[in-house]
């Protein structure tokens, strides 16, 4: 049979590309951190043409069960509709997963085990190349989701990096962190920026070098600078990693690699 129907050249079994290299996106946590994800994995590609940049294949589940809530024993587990997730963008031939939401992080563990595929730690991203990037750093404000921050995740790796971790105390947590994660999440970006403003005075005010964006709306409305402090963006450290990770699988001897 042509490979040629109605003027479009269709491919082949002979042609069909391999799924090498396709990048899985768990996303939907929420749709615009997962939105802001793709754009700065786009950002993060050098590609100087549409051919250059990496398949992409992106799942973005909204309805998955609130992840704070799940680790604070107040609501459902996300795990199915992660693994759902996973199963699905396997099915569709991704050859790695990201998950752009640190606070679903607390369910990497079983999400590897499930997966024929490597999902990659935005954590260790981030730990990794804040490290690399501003070597001189003793102690960061860390501001999460109060779920990110009971698993202690972040507070742990950044420990084995000889860096302390500030955060904000638990009442400002709540009214400005939590406050802002959920603003952000109803659209409404301004408001939520005023609403972290006291959090990131808090971190600031304990003697941190830096913030560290640790949920992936807060790059949403955090610059590159806050209480005159750099701002690491968590979400731009796992686009690296996945456009380092899915190149190098991309390349025909990749199997004598080191993953």
């Amino acid at each position: 049979m042509s490979a040629v129907t109605s003027g479009y050249r269709t491919a082949t079994p002979a042609t069909a590309p391999v799924a090498s290299g396709i990048v899985g996106v768990l996303g939907g946590m929420g749709p615009a951190a997962t939105a802001d994800f793709f754009a700065k994995l786009v950002r993060e590609t050098p590609a100087t043409s549409d051919q250059e940049h990496l398949r992409t294949l992106v799942w973005s589940d909204a309805s998955v069960p609130d992840r704070t809530d799940a680790i604070l024993s107040a609501g459902p587990s996300p795990l199915p509709r992660l693994l759902e997730g996973v199963h699905l963008l396997q099915s569709a031939g991704a050859a790695i997963i990201a998950m752009p939401c640190s606070t679903a992080h607390a369910f990497l563990p079983e999400l590897r085990r499930a997966s024929t595929v490597p999902i990659l730690s935005m954590i260790d991203a981030s730990v990794r190349r804040l490290r690399a990037s501003a070597p001189a750093v003793s102690r960061v404000g860390l501001l999460a989701t109060t779920g990110t921050l009971v698993t202690g995740l972040y507070q742990e790796r950044l420990r084995e990096q000889g860096i302390d971790a500030v955060v904000p105390p638990p009442l400002l947590q709540q009214r400005s962190v939590m406050r802002a994660v959920r603003l952000i999440k109803a659209g409404e970006p301004e408001v939520a920026a005023q609403a972290l403003a006291p959090a990131v005075r808090s971190v600031a005010g304990a003697g941190a070098g830096m913030i560290v964006a640790a949920c992936t709306e807060l790059p949403l409305v955090l610059g590159h600078q806050a209480e005159n402090l750099p701002v690491f963006d968590t979400t731009t450290a796992l686009a690296r990693d996945a456009v380092a990770l899915a190149r190098r699988l991309s390349r025909p001897d990749h199997t004598k690699e080191r993953p």
